[in-house]
This record gives C-alpha cells, structure tokens and sequence, in this order.
C-alpha cells in the first residue's frame, strides 16, 4: 500500500525520502518541437515533465541509470495535462517541477511551465516502480536518502 508524504514523515524516521522536492529547469522552445503554426506540439511537453523529473534526481546525487542498473525502473501509469496558453518556437520557458509524494512503489510530481510569470501549463503525473520484468516492486531504500 502507498505512503503518504504526511505518513512518512512520522513512521519514516530514518529519513528515507526528501519530501516535497523542487527543481526548476529552462528550455529554449526548439523549432522541431512546433507544428507548422510554430506552437509546441502537445506532445512535446511530456518529454519536457520527463527532464525535469530527471533532473531533481539527479540533483540528489542518484542517477536513473544507476537505478536502471540496479533493476528498478520508473513507468508512467497516469499522465494529466492541462494546457492553458501555448509556448511558441524560441520562448524561453521555465519547468518547475515537483515531487509530491512517495509511497512505497509509487511517486507522484507537479508541473507548472512558464513563460516570465505566466504560466503555460501545469501537469501531473504517476511513476510505479518496476523491475526488469515489468512487475511492481517497491522503490530502492537509498533512492531518496540524504
């Protein structure tokens, strides 16, 4: 069964996930990521959640491979966007991502995409942890570690 961020804090005294992670990452909107009305194509901006989910990791210190050589593997199960203002060829937007909660084989995270202060884009999504075989299992102890 899943954990809570809430639930964690006090049964997980060894500290074993940071919770509430931030990161923030800027991307130049490149002309193969728009349609030919030069908008970002929809699909694009999930490649983008993935960046930042990559990258608050590895601002941890861990790395998907290093975990992907361990044999646990991160897989979308639920993805939900909401669009609200396109990001046009050559915007320079800003990804602010979030992890908002870890249960035992499950993670949760945020997304709000601007341009400036306006905001383009907020996301959410799902990740279960899986093994080489495509089973649930429960996500590695020194994932999240200090």
């Amino acid at each position: 069964m899943a954990q809570s961020n809430k639930n964690c804090a006090s049964s997980c005294a060894n500290n074993r996930y940071l919770a509430l992670m931030k990161g923030s990452l800027t991307v130049r909107v490149r002309y193969c990521e728009c349609d030919p009305m030069r908008v970002v194509h929809h699909t694009v901006y999930p490649v983008w959640f993935e960046m930042g989910r990559t990258e608050l990791l590895r601002s941890t210190g861990k790395t998907y491979r290093e975990m992907e050589e361990a044999g646990a593997f991160l897989a979308v199960v639920r993805l939900q966007v909401s669009y609200k203002k396109p990001a046009k060829y050559d915007d320079e937007v800003r990804l602010e991502t979030t992890m908002t909660d870890v249960g035992q084989v499950k993670i949760e995270h945020t997304y709000e995409l601007f341009r400036g202060d306006e905001l383009l884009c907020s996301a959410s999504t799902t990740l279960a942890c899986i093994d080489r075989e495509g089973k649930v299992r429960q996500i590695p102890e020194n994932l999240f570690t200090v």
